[in-house]
């Protein structure tokens, strides 16, 4: 027997319970035969702008990301997405890629994560050199320009929207995301990379590769490839990107 909708794979999504974007953006990218499936990590709409209650927001969600697995892996998900993008950077590669094992120790299941799929991607497009778009508080930033310098690549630009809010992040129009897209290109990178889940990306980055002539990643759509991928599906996704159409 085998799950009449998931037959090919069934994708269990984590997220902050403040995240509007991630799941919608899923959608688009989700095959005939996988199905999605999201859990939820309880945290508190607030202010982000001071250093205390961005560590309280960083912290409750590692404090959540446990239950949330364990909770949705009762439907038996064949592959778990950790859509929490600021904790895949955190610490850097080695801490990132603990975290990776960690979860999924703790799913039983193959887990993926915005930040090494981004890695595996700018790798199969030859990017040395990266503009990165985030909609963080500078102590954010901190932790994406470190993640992705250890990883070996030069950062020209890093524009951090500073989305006061966590439910805010999904406010920002696709007129900002174009300015700031254009705002942090040059001939000086290979790639543009945007992080955060909840910054609704997906189809007007696929739309910059076009009129910048690049790789426009966008978190949700690389960590979403990552995951086909890693469940054996090769199918492409059309109007999402060129490394889910091309890899």
């Amino acid at each position: 027997m085998t799950d009449q909708l998931g037959h090919r794979a069934r994708i269990a999504i984590v997220v902050p319970s403040t995240n509007t974007s991630c799941q919608p953006e899923s959608e688009l990218l989700r095959l005939p035969g996988v199905t999605n499936h999201i859990a939820r990590i309880s945290i508190r709409e607030r202010p982000l702008t001071t250093e205390q209650a961005f560590m309280e927001h960083v912290q409750a969600m590692r404090d959540g990301m446990g239950s949330a697995i364990e909770q949705v892996m009762t439907c038996q998900p064949t592959h778990v997405i950790m859509g929490v993008a600021l904790e895949a950077f955190w610490g850097g590669v080695a801490a990132a890629d603990a975290l990776q094992r960690e979860l999924a120790a703790r799913a039983g299941v193959g887990v993926s994560m915005g930040s090494p799929a981004m890695v595996a991607a700018l790798r199969r497009h030859g990017a040395r050199s990266i503009a990165v778009l985030t909609p963080h508080q500078p102590r954010g930033d901190e932790q994406v320009r470190r993640y992705f310098e250890e990883a070996g690549f030069g950062i020209p630009r890093l524009l951090g929207l500073k989305c006061p809010s966590p439910v805010q992040i999904a406010h920002v129009t696709r007129r900002q995301l174009i300015d700031a897209l254009r705002a942090i290109d040059g001939d000086d990178v290979d790639a543009i990379v945007q992080v955060g889940t909840n910054l609704a990306a997906i189809r007007t980055c696929a739309e910059a590769e076009r009129w910048l002539g690049k790789p426009v990643l966008a978190i949700n759509a690389i960590t979403y490839w990552d995951a086909l991928r890693r469940a054996g599906i090769a199918e492409p996704v059309a109007g999402c990107g060129r490394t889910l159409e091309m890899f």
